[in-house]
């Protein structure tokens, strides 16, 4: 697969750290590092890690291949791989299928594994977000075509983190969703839940109408943090979200 600049992707990237992207079949990420822990010895190992993440998911969907395309809540075999169980168990908790969760999954398996050699990693996988930081950090949602679109960021601590950021839209790129959101942000320190309940909440919101419940279904879930919500010109947010200018 040949990569592709997302341009989103501004939203998130940080002045002090060295980013750098990898593509391993369908997985897409741009990963951020503390400069003095960058080296082509680094990519390479990253990109290593990335093939040892997806191997067994890869493998357990050759046996279970209605795993791959389950919509709602769906049993594992009991001999399951640690990241499909995970993804399970979100999907179970959101309402939704397992595959829900998969870019969470995998930025969340990489990051925690990049973070044992830099103690600043920012690791994103198509809106999805793993970040640990020793630094006050902004993270820019990108809505679309909502005016609020690179409008805002959400402010991240250091002790928040390791924190799930998780994106969501009904209209922005190529991820099944039913809903007409143009962003729904879920925080979470697990984020294959982040992943999973963004989706599930996404699919609820129409109309600008449809804000408060989308908030209240979150809200509900277990290991839920923060929640923002972009419809047209309007916005809810519930939970530990700190809502920054962009430019500030």
């Amino acid at each position: 697969m040949d990569y592709i600049e997302r341009s989103y992707r501004q939203n998130h990237r940080q002045e002090d750290l060295v980013h750098f992207q990898l593509v391993v079949k369908e997985t897409d990420l741009d990963i951020g590092v503390r400069k003095e822990r960058f080296s082509p010895e680094l990519v390479e190992w990253v990109a290593e890690t990335i093939q040892a993440c997806r191997k067994p998911l890869e493998d357990y969907i050759q046996k279970d291949q209605a795993f791959l395309t389950a919509l709602t809540p769906y049993p594992v075999l009991p001999d399951a791989p640690g990241i499909v169980q995970t993804m399970a168990e979100a999907g179970r908790l959101a309402g939704v299928g397992p595959m829900a969760a998969v870019a969470g999954a995998v930025a969340e398996w990489v990051g925690k594994s990049v973070a044992k050699r830099s103690r600043d990693v920012i690791v994103e996988n198509g809106g999805d977000i793993f970040v640990r930081t020793t630094r006050i950090r902004k993270v820019g949602i990108f809505a679309g075509e909502s005016p609020l679109s690179n409008r805002v960021a959400i402010e991240v601590r250091p002790n928040q983190t390791p924190l799930g950021i998780c994106t969501s839209s009904g209209k922005v790129g190529h991820s099944l969703s039913f809903g007409k959101a143009d962003a729904v942000v879920i925080l979470s320190s697990s984020v294959p839940l982040a992943d999973a309940v963004a989706t599930a909440t996404g699919n609820l919101v129409q109309t600008v109408e449809d804000l408060e419940g989308a908030i209240e279904f979150a809200s509900q879930i277990n290991g839920v943090t923060g929640i923002l919500v972009i419809k047209d010109d309007r916005l809810a947010v519930w939970g530990s979200v700190k809502l920054l200018p962009i430019n500030a």
